[in-house]
């Protein structure tokens, strides 16, 4: 467990590593727990998709959450209505209502890990892949 203090209060987190599978590839995914105010209190959870796109797929990827990207991810979540001084539960940040207007450099939000009819992640991936390549001028 990590700690990052944001806000006045200290939050306790942690990632745990996995892999998801799209339609051509497979995809690290970290999913990421955030406490605010003890075990006991209503959990953060954010699983993020890993956008690296590289030769030999997920095992060759090595990516993961910095101390300022759980920050990005909390102050994401305190603005569309964590509470995170709620006794239990779980406020998941899920691709479909939360994806738009979250961003963070590196990852994506899925539910591919919660729900295999998830939107394809490779799909995903590849679609910001393209969008970074035509912004550096490297797309035709």
């Amino acid at each position: 467990m990590r700690k990052l203090h944001a806000g006045g209060r200290e939050f306790v987190w942690k990632g745990e590593l996995h892999h998801v599978s799209g339609g051509r590839d497979c995809h690290r995914c970290v999913r990421l727990r955030v406490w605010g105010a003890g075990k006991n209190s209503r959990v953060l959870q954010a699983d993020l998709l890993s956008t690296a796109v590289l030769p030999w797929g997920c095992a060759s990827d090595g990516s993961y959450p910095t101390p300022g990207d759980v920050r990005k991810v909390v102050d994401h979540a305190l603005t569309r209505g964590w509470d995170p001084d709620a006794a239990g539960g779980v406020f998941f940040l899920g691709e479909e209502e939360h994806a738009a207007g979250f961003e963070l450099t590196g990852f994506l939000l899925t539910e591919r890990l919660r729900d295999e009819s998830a939107p394809d992640p490779t799909a995903r991936v590849l679609a910001v892949f393209e969008r970074t390549r035509s912004c550096e001028g490297g797309g035709s």
